[in-house]
């Protein structure tokens, strides 16, 4: 295996650059604040294990061997970003759901704020999951440091640890930019006009990212 140095560093500058999982962190971090921006991030990097998992067993190799199937990932991803921007355009501002919400119990609001982090982490989990990028990006890179002459066993354990390197790389990172985002969201929300604005802005970017997937 090449040098764990050269491929840690080769990750930074991967993960660094803007895509939808990145964008998807900041905005989530923005509109809904730090712990949203934190489990998605988690979901994000749990998609990124499933990808690693599957490279390692092959599967994406038979994914991206089947046009068809291939296809079907990518609308089904691109579906999914199209979701969430029309579901975010659809947001009322927090202040008015607060209101609407004035007369649950804390129980209520607690269960209610679980079951919405747990949707956050999914989402996040399927942006990735759904991402066929993801796909070929597994497939070609983390071979790029494994060392020639391998056994089929010793290639396949050597890109699980690779995957899990490039994993953590990436969560650390996007924890960074989750808390960014959440340093942004205290300057930027506040009164239902800035609500509104957010929502409008987080959602046309996931509509961006739906048509930037389908590229």
């Amino acid at each position: 295996m090449t040098s764990l140095a050269a491929f840690v560093l080769a990750s930074l500058v991967l993960v660094a650059v803007p895509g939808p999982n990145l964008i998807y962190i900041v905005t989530r971090s923005v509109r809904d604040g730090r712990r949203a921006g934190i489990v998605s991030a988690l979901g994000v990097e749990t998609g990124t294990l499933l990808h690693v998992i599957a490279a390692v067993c092959g599967l994406a190799t038979l994914i991206t061997g089947h046009p068809l199937v291939f296809a079907v990932l990518r609308y089904a991803g691109a579906g999914y970003l199209a979701y969430l921007g029309i579901r975010a355009l659809r947001r009322r501002p927090r202040a008015a759901a607060a209101d609407a919400a004035a007369d649950d119990s804390a129980e209520a609001a607690g269960r209610s704020a679980r079951r919405r982090l747990l949707r956050l982490y999914l989402d996040g989990v399927l942006i990735n999951l759904l991402n066929p990028k993801v796909v070929l990006f597994f497939l070609a890179f983390l071979p790029q440091f494994l060392s020639t002459g391998l056994t089929p066993a010793e290639t396949r354990t050597g890109m699980l640890l690779l995957g899990a390197v490039f994993m953590t790389v990436a969560l650390a990172l996007d924890l960074c930019y989750a808390l960014l985002g959440a340093t942004l969201a205290r300057r930027l929300s506040g009164t239902p006009r800035r609500d509104r604005g957010l929502s409008h802005l987080t959602g046309g970017i996931y509509l961006g990212l739906a048509a930037l997937v389908l590229v």
